[in-house]
């Protein structure tokens, strides 16, 4: 089969399309057909080597995490899915070396579910990764409710977008940070817009005088600083991080995503009764996928990158 594959750590010239065996199935694993599969920074800090230090890793590497597409073959004792299934996964395993940028996947039970039938492929691929971050962030972590006034740091991109939809559908009121650019993007989906950067604070009291009651923290260093400086004296504590660990010395919680079948299928649901998936930026071929890198390096991407493996 296909695949994109690093044999050593670097930028996106370390990406190459090559001819590779297929994955095994374990018994308690199904094997994919992908149709598609999404970008996330953690993809390109992998391949650089910003992980090294939190995960075994086996080159050659096939990257990403996200996937989309159907069950081609099920393990011995898998009995929750069945050949033709459509699914989703966070094919997240506890080393990394077997990705999902491959025509085919071997994807542990644990880390899968339905696909969200109103979605397409491409919008599909946009949720496990994402929305699992933003939901374990808001609902297991932060416990946010109505009432709750949270700030979203990055609200315009794949991981802020989500978390921005899902906390306004749990009843909160929602301040979210990003460029000028992207103001009238966060209020279509329900936030509040202030720009990032330096001043924050001085942007957000005024929206929020008595404080924030939650934070999702995108970025760390300052940023982090400045957000906890917000946070209302009763909702100490209240803030996770996707970035720096140095949270737990708030009382916070830092998020890493966790493979979740139950918390997908609650995303699923969510997703059927009319919860929005982020905006797609760019859909690239697979063999694409190192302008997808370059352009998700930037920064500046809104929504998300897929990269459509197949069509079907």
């Amino acid at each position: 089969m296909k695949a994109i594959v690093y044999r050593r750590y670097g930028g996106p010239e370390v990406l190459g399309m090559e001819d590779v065996p297929e994955p095994k199935l374990g018994p308690e694993s199904v094997l994919i057909d992908v149709r598609a599969v999404s970008v996330n920074p953690v993809d390109w800090q992998t391949a650089s080597g910003d992980l090294d230090g939190r995960f075994d890793v086996h080159f050659p590497v096939i990257p990403g995490w996200d996937v989309a597409g159907v069950v081609a073959e099920v393990g011995p004792t898998v009995t929750g899915f069945a050949v033709g299934d459509e699914v989703i996964g966070y094919v997240r395993e506890d080393s990394i070396g077997r990705g999902t940028y491959a025509e085919r996947v071997a994807a542990p039970v644990r880390t899968i579910a339905r696909k969200p039938v109103n979605l397409s492929w491409e919008q599909a691929a946009t949720v496990p990764i994402a929305g699992l971050t933003a939901y374990q962030s808001l609902v297991h972590a932060l416990r946010v409710e109505a009432g709750d006034t949270v700030l979203v740091q990055a609200a315009a991109g794949g991981v802020g977008s989500f978390a921005v939809r899902i906390a306004v559908a749990l009843g909160a009121r929602v301040i979210g940070t990003a460029s000028a650019r992207n103001h009238d993007y966060l209020r279509s989906l329900g936030a509040e817009p202030v720009t990032y950067g330096p001043g924050l604070a001085e942007r957000v009291r005024p929206l929020a005088p008595a404080g924030v009651t939650a934070v999702m923290d995108m970025y760390g260093g300052e940023e982090l600083v400045s957000s906890l400086g917000l946070l209302r004296e009763d909702a100490r504590g209240r803030v996770v991080s996707l970035t720096n660990d140095g949270v737990l010395e708030h009382g916070g919680t830092f998020v890493f995503a966790r493979p979740s079948t139950e918390d997908l299928d609650e995303l699923r649901r969510m997703i059927e009764s009319g919860l929005a998936v982020p905006e797609i930026t760019t859909v690239l071929d697979l063999s694409e996928a190192a302008e997808a890198f370059r352009l998700s390096r930037t920064g500046h991407v809104r929504g998300k990158i897929v990269l459509r493996v197949s069509a079907g």
